[in-house]
């Protein structure tokens, strides 16, 4: 006699998303409750909450955010019965400050989040913005372990990384340029984010193909309720940002359809010119010019998920007397969420489509050209387990090719045109004990087809909760990367960017050091971190390592044909981060200072990246003021040590004999002036970097919907004299932004 017994799930599950009832909007991180009891949980990106096993019966729901009326209500749960249900909360009519404090206290104790800094649309806003345009390539500049090297083709390196190491997400696909030719402004608008995840280093097994930092871009949804949008113009561009619904749910749990559209146009080459009475640089004007074209289509079907689908182009010109310089980027996609119906998982995944390509016209008209363009696809599922632990495993796959060709200044031409497919897959777990301990970890098996070759990742994320005012944590991990940028670490100025994959050589053969028996570069980390609360005092401090144990460069230095077209090198980086943050009422301070230690060897010498910034301090401050809070302050200092450069050994007249021969008359024919260098890499320092920047908004309100900003903002208020660039043979310098006054018009409909 055989007996089979079926175990019934006899549990059940509250599930939902969390939105604004002012526009539908998702809303990150709020706390939702069970009254009277010690289960609680916050909502994640896409506004989604799970409390799982709960024992069948009544429950008073309790959700609260940052500023929002409490939403309270009584639901029954069967036996065995999963409950979807869509909330909305309402914006408070004045602000209570303790609601924001407790919502972040709560987050740092549910999450490791080491080397982790959340990003949203109004503390953009908050900084003292250039030309008065809010934009997150200025705000990441303050954020602790970031190195900004200035503001015409700067670039962002996060915690000793350089740009290639950084991978910047824009809801799921990957943006190979996200930052513009002047360095000041993103193609991301401002007004369409949602918020941003900045992850400095120890991030989870989710991400791959990249050994430095992950900064993902989340695009709002658009709003639900009503037609909505902000037209902009400064002196350095004019915007216009629409959303609204397409389709109007009747209902909180009725399907929608949504949409947001933005275009900004660049003409600071123009209007620039109109600060010549300022002198240099504005004279003959900036020559930078760009156009981004973006727009998102929100299909919601109420309770159980959403899929959207955007698409941009987002275009960069510069027009130098001798040279220009054009990079173009356009693409589509699509993701979804979905929480389907009996089950408390969570679905989510994406497929895009990417084309990127750059290019350098220089005097002597040889081409320098660059392109990447491919496809990639995600999916990841979350299972959610009692007490804020979760299960989540996903699956990756991106097909792309890389085209390159370039001429340096000997003539000497490096090309490559190769397709390759990379496949990645991964598992973690989340476990929170007693709410003291809470473990994040998982492993990633990321696989490089055009090489094949295959990479093990394990990584883990800790934190301890000593009291509701004291957690220390940390990460650790292992990383790896295909991609290649054909600028080297030496360089200090160079706007051409080609992307390459790893060589299919040996490279024993043509590197003088190989620290690897595989043509992908790895890396590993190492994070502590302490976080102490204090009444409105939050202050964090992070140590940080990575070793990056092999790094693969393009050598566009090559001198003859025998040369080697890769160079292989090792690299360190280590760093101390503290960040202090103080409010009340209407006053908010922020302070981060950051020290770090950037070096590379090459096989022969060891020696500090043009990036290496030792020191570097951002004081942040606003101050709302007026009995409707219509007029609002900022400041912000950024102080930051001298750049390492090679010193000049020497110069001397280059003589050219190629023509003549040894009948060249070198006694009388002029020659070129060549610089000898110092055999030591970055063994000079420039001259520290200091800056003050200041604007002062006021807003005038026409309507409960309609008002119109008036930013006055001062870039450089006392006119530092910041070195940029330095003419080794004429020994002319050439500035960063001087003092740059600007006024700003925005309104909001």
């Amino acid at each position: 006699m055989v007996i089979t017994a079926f175990a019934q799930n006899t549990k059940s599950t509250i599930k939902g998303f969390v939105t604004d009832k002012d526009n539908g909007e998702p809303i990150i991180s709020a706390l939702v409750k069970i009254e009277n009891s010690k289960i609680v949980t916050q909502t994640d990106v896409n506004g989604f909450f799970n409390l799982p096993k709960l024992e069948p019966g009544t429950y008073t729901l309790v959700i609260s955010f940052n500023n929002y009326d409490d939403n309270s209500f009584v639901v029954d749960v069967d036996t065995g019965q999963i409950l979807s249900k869509k909330i909305e909360l309402t914006k408070k009519k004045s602000k209570i400050a303790g609601v924001t404090v407790s919502a972040k206290r709560q987050e740092k104790i549910l999450e490791t989040k080491v080397g982790f800094t959340k990003v949203t649309t109004k503390e953009i806003k908050a900084l003292p913005s250039i030309g008065g345009e809010p934009d997150i390539a200025q705000y990441l500049q303050v954020l602790p372990g970031v190195t900004f090297t200035g503001d015409q083709g700067g670039q962002l390196y996060i915690r000793g990384g350089s740009p290639i190491q950084n991978k910047i997400l824009l809801d799921g696909m990957t943006i190979y340029n996200p930052f513009h030719s002047i360095g000041l402004f993103s193609v991301f608008e401002t007004e369409g984010i949602r918020n941003a995840e900045v992850m400095s280093g120890g991030f989870g097994v989710e991400y791959g193909d990249r050994t430095s930092a992950i900064v993902s871009v989340n695009s709002k949804d658009g709003n639900k309720v009503r037609s909505s949008g902000k037209i902009g113009i400064s002196p350095i561009l004019a915007k216009v940002f629409l959303e609204g619904p397409l389709l109007k749910a009747k209902t909180p749990d009725a399907p929608s359809i949504t949409y947001i559209a933005s275009i900004k146009h660049s003409y600071l080459d123009k209007t620039s010119k109109v600060y010549g009475v300022l002198g240099e640089p504005y004279k003959s004007g900036l020559p930078f010019a760009f156009t981004d074209i973006y727009g998102k289509v929100c299909i919601n079907s109420g309770s159980s998920g959403k899929i959207n689908f955007f698409g941009f182009n987002f275009d960069d010109n510069v027009k130098y007397p001798t040279s220009l310089f054009h990079w173009k980027n356009f693409g589509a996609g699509s993701n979804f969420v979905i929480s389907p119906n009996g089950s408390s998982s969570l679905i989510t995944g994406g497929f895009n489509y990417n084309n990127y390509s750059i290019s350098l016209v220089e005097s002597d008209n040889k081409p320098r050209q660059s392109a990447i363009n491919g496809f990639d696809g995600n999916i990841a599922i979350t299972t959610f387990l009692p007490n804020n632990q979760e299960f989540k495993y996903g699956f990756e796959v991106a097909g792309f090719n890389t085209i390159y060709e370039y001429y340096n200044a000997l003539g000497y031409k490096s090309d490559q045109n190769e397709n390759t497919t990379q496949l990645g897959g991964y598992a973690k777990y989340k476990a929170n004990i007693k709410s003291k301990l809470i473990i994040d970890g998982g492993f990633r098996f990321q696989y490089y087809a055009s090489l094949n070759q295959f990479s093990p990742e394990p990584r883990v994320a800790v934190k301890y909760n000593f009291s509701k005012n004291f957690r220390i944590k940390a990460a650790v991990g292992r990383y790896s990367q295909n991609l290649i940028s054909s600028k080297n670490d030496k360089d200090i100025v160079n706007l051409f960017t080609g992307f390459l994959t790893g060589p299919d050589v040996d490279l024993y053969k043509v590197s003088s050091r190989k620290t690897d028996n595989r043509n992908i570069q790895f890396a590993n980390h190492f994070i502590g971190g302490i976080e102490y609360d204090i009444n409105r005092l939050e202050f964090t401090l992070e140590p940080w390592f990575k070793d990056f144990t092999q790094l693969i460069g393009f050598n566009r230095y090559k001198q003859n044909v025998t040369d080697p077209d890769y160079l292989v090198e090792s690299g360190k980086a280590y760093g101390l981060d503290l960040t202090g943050k103080y409010s009340k009422d209407q006053f908010y301070f922020w302070a981060v200072l950051s020290y770090g230690n950037v070096t590379r060897y090459d096989g022969k010498q060891t020696y500090p990246t043009p990036f290496d910034r030792r020191m570097n301090v951002n004081l942040v401050s606003t101050y709302t003021a007026g009995k409707k809070k219509e007029w609002e302050f900022s400041a912000r200092f950024n102080y930051g040590s001298a750049f390492p450069f090679t010193l000049t050994q020497a110069l001397f007249e280059n003589i050219n004999f190629s023509q003549q021969g040894l009948n060249t008359n070198y006694l009388t024919q002029n020659g070129t002036l060549e610089v000898i260098y110092d055999t030591k890499i970055n063994n000079g320092r420039l001259s520290d970097y200091h800056r003050l920047d200041l604007s002062a908004k006021k807003k005038f309100s026409f309507s409960e919907k309609n008002n119109l900003d008036v930013t006055l903002g001062v870039t450089n208020a006392y006119d530092r004299n910041n070195i940029f660039y330095i003419n080794r043979i004429t020994n002319a310098k050439q500035y960063q932004l001087p003092f740059f006054p600007t006024l700003a018009l925005g309104w909001n409909f």
